[in-house]
């Protein structure tokens, strides 16, 4: 979009919001529709897996100013510009982001934080730039981790997915923190550039999951529905209905640091509104799950999608001292390197991917295929998911789906 025709739209006042769907309302490409009100006008602050202000060039940059909404995002460099992982400065196609969760919390008996990636997202936007998909990597993939001579890493030809991002983390001990978490998300892009031949990044972002609670906090809980029955492993309910932090004992395969009378929280069937503490809880559990972590993805994107659509919610689009204290919660949350473009150009970019427009994408079609090596399982990518994965790189995502339904998640 040319720059003047930009900045006329931002001058206009915005127009009243449509009603929303329901938050479990389900969401498919093939079916749908294109909305008659121009989407730039909503607000979008799209977390976790989006997780930046997607809205740059609507309703946030109109009434925060954009220079508001790009002071409260944090910058840095998460994969070298020259890196085979990274693309070039031309957004005019199809864009892939890679997402990384990690949790910092300390947890006894699991060694040093923020080590181990959580959550491992690719969010592809096709060069339609009205939509995203998030494919969920899982962590036990079987992966082959390349030679990094900028950090001194030989390559190692088996490893698990999660572990790559601690290799990085690692590899520098004498550095700084930020610079540590930068050279673990390099090591994922150039490990996930290696297994779908040639995947490149338009830009990164790293998301710590403790800043997730001050953003559920300010949109006051998400509307989540459980579709099966999740027991924690790291929170517990007292008998006077506080909730306090337990943690699990690889070794016993037992919760431990039960207060005496407390009992592990239980997330139940049904649609209610979780807490900030109660939906990462929620977002976290996979050993209870019937498909444990393809279930636990899942759950991560319904987590996701429900800040999304709390986020462009009426109640809060008219509120702006609550927008803003979103925007600088989300700031506070995430870490992100918008590679070789100005972070503008991004955002107003991504202006016109909506809330509702979120399609999850699950690897195997959601089915285990599993390989043992040494007493160890890993997870294997089959010949359909890498199909998928070279889809998404080379912007044929839509199409691939449109023929291969099953590798999206229902709610």
């Amino acid at each position: 979009m040319p720059a003047s025709s930009t900045r006329t739209k931002r001058r206009q006042p915005p127009p009243p919001p449509m009603d929303l769907p329901d938050f479990d309302d389900e969401v498919r490409p093939a079916k749908r529709k294109r909305r008659k009100d121009p989407t730039w006008a909503r607000l979008l602050v799209i977390f976790g897996a989006l997780l930046m202000v997607a809205g740059g060039g609507g309703i946030v940059a109109v009434r925060l100013g954009l220079a508001t909404v790009t002071a409260n995002i944090q910058t840095t460099s998460l994969i070298p510009k020259d890196s085979v992982a990274m693309a070039g400065a031309n957004i005019d196609g199809a864009i892939n982001l890679l997402l990384v969760g990690i949790d910092t919390e300390s947890r006894a008996g699991e060694g040093r934080a923020g080590v181990l990636a959580d959550s491992i997202v690719i969010m592809h936007i096709p060069k339609t730039h009205d939509q995203a998909y998030l494919i969920s990597i899982p962590r036990d993939t079987k992966v082959s981790v390349p030679k990094n001579q900028r950090l001194g890493f030989p390559g190692q030809s088996v490893e698990k997915v999660n572990a790559v991002f601690g290799i990085g983390y690692r590899a520098k001990n004498d550095a700084d923190e930020q610079t540590k978490r930068a050279n673990g998300v390099e090591m994922l892009a150039l490990t996930l550039n290696k297994i779908t031949n040639g995947m490149k990044f338009n830009g990164a972002m790293l998301v710590d999951f403790d800043g997730f609670k001050s953003i559920i906090d300010e949109l006051g809980g998400v509307d989540i529905c459980v579709d099966q029955k999740a027991e924690s492993i790291h929170l517990a309910k007292m008998p006077d209905g506080k909730i306090v932090d337990v943690w699990y004992d690889e070794a016993s395969g037992k919760v431990r640091g039960l207060p005496a009378g407390a009992k592990v929280v239980v997330h139940e069937p049904g649609c209610r509104t979780f807490s900030s503490q109660l939906a990462l809880d929620f977002a976290r559990i996979r050993k209870s799950l019937e498909n444990g972590d393809y279930d636990r993805q899942r759950n991560q994107q319904k987590v996701i999608k429900a800040m999304a659509k709390k986020a462009a919610s009426k109640d809060i689009i008219k509120d702006l001292p609550r927008i803003n204290r979103i925007v600088e919660a989300a700031g506070k949350a995430v870490l992100l390197d918008h590679g070789n473009v100005p972070l503008e150009n991004f955002l107003f970019t991504m202006k016109d991917v909506a809330a509702n427009d979120l399609v999850m994408i699950k690897t195997n079609a959601g089915q285990f295929a599993s390989e043992d090596i040494n007493g160890v399982s890993f997870q294997v990518l089959t010949a359909a998911s890498l199909d998928m994965l070279a889809a998404a790189r080379d912007g044929h995502l839509p199409e691939f789906l449109q023929k291969h339904p099953e590798f999206m998640t229902s709610e």
